[in-house]
């Protein structure tokens, strides 16, 4: 296993790097560079650490987990259960949110992020506000703010880095932490479907990626035409899942998006503005 990669980039931008994980970091305010420090230490071994726990963390039955990474993944997806779900759909999530407690610590930053692939952690102090880009048609901006409880940002859907069962373009879901948020994610991308439809294929994720957690489940890899009433009843199945997780609180928002048809439900404030993520 190779060494971790640290890099400063453009903007004060702080860049890990080491096998799957790539985190671009951000923050302002006091000690930014202690704040970065903090960052750089707890992700030597962080890698090895998931890995460690990593056939635990591909079962959809609960197992006992030893690693805070390991345990903040398995608490983030309990909630979605019994429909099945593992531990790795919260990995990208749950990854951002170590790293900014560690950033956070004893420093006084005012904002800060770690983005773990689209997967967002956001640290807000009174009255401050970030604005990120989101994987979606349009260049959409996502901000979040203080004053409401949303801290993580996460989407998923088909083409993304892990497989889909469904067939959306992105879902993007704001929630209290960034591993809430990416578990939430993949279910509701999940459920954007229209089960048995000839233009969907599907193939078994173990076909694909030998130790895939989905094993023999179906995921989809290609997409044909769809008229405009069934991309609707597709967004519609998506919906009435992510109204599901908003009405007992495990997300705050939503947006789900299917060629031309775009679905935002909750505390999610869509704007044109410049991102700084």
């Amino acid at each position: 296993m190779n060494a971790p990669q640290v890099a400063m980039l453009s903007g004060n931008r702080l860049h890990l790097h080491h096998g799957p994980i790539d985190l671009i970091i951000w923050a302002e305010g006091t000690e930014v560079a202690r704040a970065y420090a903090q960052a750089v230490a707890r992700f030597e071994g962080l890698l090895a650490e998931l890995c460690s726990e990593l056939d635990a963390l591909r079962n959809p039955v609960p197992q006992p987990l030893q690693g805070p990474i390991a345990q903040r993944m398995a608490a983030a997806v309990a909630p979605f259960r019994p429909a099945f779900v593992t531990p790795m759909a919260a990995v990208a999530g749950a990854v951002a949110d170590t790293i900014l407690a560690a950033m956070c610590h004893g420093t006084g930053l005012a904002r800060a992020y770690v983005n773990n692939g689209g997967d967002i952690a956001v640290h807000l102090t009174p009255d401050q506000s970030l604005t990120t880009a989101i994987a979606a048609p349009g260049q959409a901006r996502l901000v979040l703010r203080h004053n409401l409880p949303a801290r993580g940002i996460a989407t998923s859907g088909r083409g993304g880095r892990s497989f889909s069962r469904g067939i959306a373009d992105a879902v993007t879901v704001v929630a209290r932490t960034a591993a809430m948020a990416d578990a939430a994610a993949t279910m509701i991308a999940n459920a954007v479907d229209l089960p048995g439809h000839p233009a969907i294929t599907r193939q078994p994720a173990r076909a694909l990626q030998a130790d895939s957690d989905l094993g023999d489940i179906l995921v989809t890899t290609a997409l044909g035409p769809l008229t405009q009433g069934e991309i609707a009843q597709a967004l519609s199945n998506g919906e009435a899942a992510a109204r599901a997780f908003a009405a007992t609180g495990l997300i705050a928002g939503a947006a789900l998006f299917l060629h031309s048809q775009c679905r935002t439900l909750g505390d999610l404030s869509l704007e044109k503005e410049h991102a700084l993520v």
